[in-house]
């Protein structure tokens, strides 16, 4: 199964907003980067990733659930964007900022680290299961604890 990581600003869209939309879950919109959009084509429903806030707070809080694959995203007025719906599945115990990611010797090569500005990303398997076990995350929850 792949792993993703969505970054949002916090300010803008952020993790209590996310849960609030319980099962309904929440489209992934406004995504401009060729490269973010290409990844989210390849998500399926049921694949799991990590919630980032990003700018000042730079931080891991949660993991979220693909509930819909690609599809047009309408604020998208030339029609090459899409978007995918996710919701809330845990919340971090421990969040993890991204200075904790760098530091770490086994995240050195994550995309996150060497990509810092793209706002969907992919993550391995073996990050997935590191981070988790470090912010005190199901690292094989399929259930979310919200609804």
């Amino acid at each position: 199964m792949p792993y993703w990581l969505f970054k949002s600003e916090p300010e803008t869209w952020g993790w209590q907003q996310q849960i609030k939309r319980g099962r309904k879950g929440e489209p992934w919109d406004g995504v401009r980067n060729y490269q973010a959009n290409n990844m989210m084509k390849q998500m399926r429903i049921g694949d799991r990733g990590f919630f980032y806030h990003s700018v000042k707070e730079r931080r891991i809080v949660g993991s979220v659930q693909i509930i819909r694959e690609h599809y047009p995203d309408p604020s998208d007025a030339s029609g090459r964007f899409g978007m995918v719906d996710v919701v809330a599945l845990e919340e971090a115990k421990t969040p993890i900022t991204l200075d904790d990611i760098k530091a770490d010797e086994a995240l050195r090569d994550m995309i996150l680290v060497k990509q810092a500005r793209l706002s969907v990303q992919p993550v391995q398997a073996k990050e997935w299961q590191h981070i988790c076990k470090l912010c005190g995350l199901s690292a094989t929850r399929a259930k979310s604890l919200y609804f």
